[in-house]
C-alpha cells in the first residue's frame, strides 16, 4: 500500500508540474501564455490544481503509514 501511495503522489506531482508548464524556460513561458486562451489557462491549471492536491495526499498518507 505504501508503494502504491508513493507512486500516485508522484505520478500526480509530475501531472501538475507538466500542466502548469514549470519545466520550461522563460521563453517558451511566454510563448504559451500569450499563444494560448483564457479559458485554455483556466482548463490548464484546473487539472494541474487536482492532479497536485491528490500528489500531496497521496504522500502525506503514505508519509503517515511509514511513520506510524
Amino acid at each position: 500500500m505504501l508503494k502504491f501511495l508513493l507512486i500516485v503522489g508522484g505520478i500526480g506531482i509530475l501531472i501538475s508540474a507538466i500542466f502548469l508548464g514549470v519545466m520550461t524556460d522563460g521563453q517558451q513561458q511566454r510563448a504559451n501564455f500569450h499563444s494560448e486562451t483564457e479559458e485554455h489557462r483556466s482548463f490548464r491549471t484546473t487539472i494541474a490544481s487536482y492532479a497536485g492536491w491528490i500528489g500531496i495526499a497521496s504522500l502525506g498518507i503514505a508519509a503517515l503509514i511509514y511513520y506510524l
